[in-house]
């Protein structure tokens, strides 16, 4: 562009300034128009609407509670559904000799 600004005023700056905040505001909107073209033609190929896939993120989807698989005999709070790390209280009753299928529910 070639403007130089070591001989323009402070004044001068200052409007320049002004005038490109104002340009960043057009282009931020101007950008979010064609984003939001871009995301309804996307949704559309799959045959759906943006508002009806925004709904859907919007209400969040919950994640389904796995069902408790081992019971621990001494305390029957503590369960373990069989997924992840296993519980101290697992191990112990494993070192202890007793056979995971005893810890079934």
């Amino acid at each position: 562009m070639g403007i130089n600004l070591e001989n323009m005023s402070r004044k001068d700056l200052l409007a320049l300034r002004n005038d490109i905040e104002k340009a960043l505001v057009r282009a931020e909107k101007r950008e979010r128009q064609e984003a939001l073209k871009a995301a309804e033609k996307a949704a559309a190929e799959f045959g759906f609407s943006l508002s009806e896939l925004s709904e859907e993120t919007s209400r969040g989807v919950k994640p389904t509670k796995t069902k408790a698989k081992y019971r621990n005999p001494e305390n029957p709070d503590q369960t373990w559904t069989g997924r992840g790390r296993k519980p101290q209280w697992v191990h112990d009753a494993l070192t202890a000799g007793a056979d995971i299928s005893d810890l079934e529910i």
